[in-house]
């Protein structure tokens, strides 16, 4: 299975540090090879532009920016979701990692 590249989105990236980290042990618990991180929504593009991302998750706190992702990122075929607010607030990073590799179809 090649690496996967999971690109995490917040108002400043801080946030979701600690959600990247969980998620990236759960990962290594699967032997998944994968880049995960966690930008701020104004350095996205520059991301998206310089990494192959395969997957989108936006944070709670900018799921109204949900449909302004959508339109970038429909032409490069990026599958999109909001993180489940649950899992998020519970930092279950093996949830959110399930919930990235089922929109990459894994």
């Amino acid at each position: 299975m090649a690496k996967k590249t999971i690109m995490l989105v917040c108002s400043a990236g801080m946030s979701t540090s600690l959600l990247v980290t969980k998620m990236q042990k759960a990962a290594e618990a699967k032997g998944l090879e994968a880049d995960i991180f966690a930008v701020s929504a104004s350095e996205a593009d520059q991301h998206l532009e310089s990494k192959d991302v395969n997957v989108l998750l936006l944070g709670p706190q900018v799921r109204f920016m949900k449909g302004d992702f959508e339109k970038r990122l429909a032409p490069k075929g990026i599958p999109l979701e909001v993180i489940n607010m649950a899992d998020y607030g519970m930092m279950n990073g093996e949830k959110v990692l399930d919930q990235a590799l089922t929109l990459i179809g894994e």
